[in-house]
């Protein structure tokens, strides 16, 4: 199905206790919840949580106002994955290659989920996190080290290998890898992508890799946002 006019297409992912809704041409713009209503219904309410992060892109996004201005376009079965709370499953769309235009824009919004996620970490500097109600909750170092091994573990999916800087300075290593996504999705413009590595391992599309790093940075950048005390 085809959205029509000023709506925004969704794809929802539906396991068996969780399911996220996600923003088919928005990367980033992904929740999750129980069912599908409510899993639509909070993907509506951080809407204009999303536009703050893109907003320097300057792409033209705005926030729907209620949920008829989201028409879901495909439904995916999840995976243990979905249910642990990560979007697994790539939709249809995903696996077509992506033009220099779209390149472009899918690098504008990477570029923009970053910066978010910067602030959130400068803004928590010198504060402490709130732990859950069971005492959990990573620190902020160990936050930006999960999204540093995130992202590499994600760059292995193109067929791509990071390595850490000796010094273990996790603000260049971000700087480094962020550098070497841009280029390894520049790569894919003049490359066909194998469905699978040489060892078996499942690849990612250009799209899909756009798609779940930017949720990845994104959650985590508002974990942060919401547990400063």
């Amino acid at each position: 199905m085809k959205p029509r006019p000023n709506m925004i297409g969704v794809y929802l992912e539906i396991g068996r206790k969780r399911t996220f809704a996600a923003a088919m041409d928005w990367p980033g713009w992904c929740r999750s919840a129980r069912d599908e209503v409510s899993a639509l219904e909070t993907l509506l309410h951080y809407g204009p949580r999303y536009a703050g992060v893109i907003a320097p892109a300057r792409l033209g996004f705005r926030a729907p106002m209620d949920a008829s201005q989201l028409c879901v376009t495909e439904r995916l079965a999840g995976s243990a994955t979905t249910d642990f709370g990560a979007p697994a499953i790539a939709p249809s769309s995903d696996a077509s290659p992506l033009d220099a235009a779209e390149l472009e824009r899918a690098q504008a919004i990477l570029k923009a989920c970053w910066r978010a996620f910067d602030a959130a970490a400068r803004a928590a500097e010198g504060s402490e996190l709130r732990k859950g109600p069971r005492g959990g909750g990573r620190e902020l170092a160990g936050i930006i080290e999960h999204v540093l091994e995130a992202d590499a573990a994600y760059m292995s999916r193109l067929g791509r290998r990071f390595k850490r800087g000796e010094a273990g300075d996790a603000a260049e290593d971000l700087r480094r890898i962020r550098e070497a996504i841009l280029d390894a999705l520049r790569q894919t413009q003049s490359a066909e992508m194998p469905a699978r590595g040489p060892r078996g391992g499942a690849r990612w599309t250009p799209r899909y890799f756009v798609r779940r790093a930017c949720w990845h940075v994104i959650d985590h950048a508002w974990e942060i946002e919401d547990r400063i005390t």
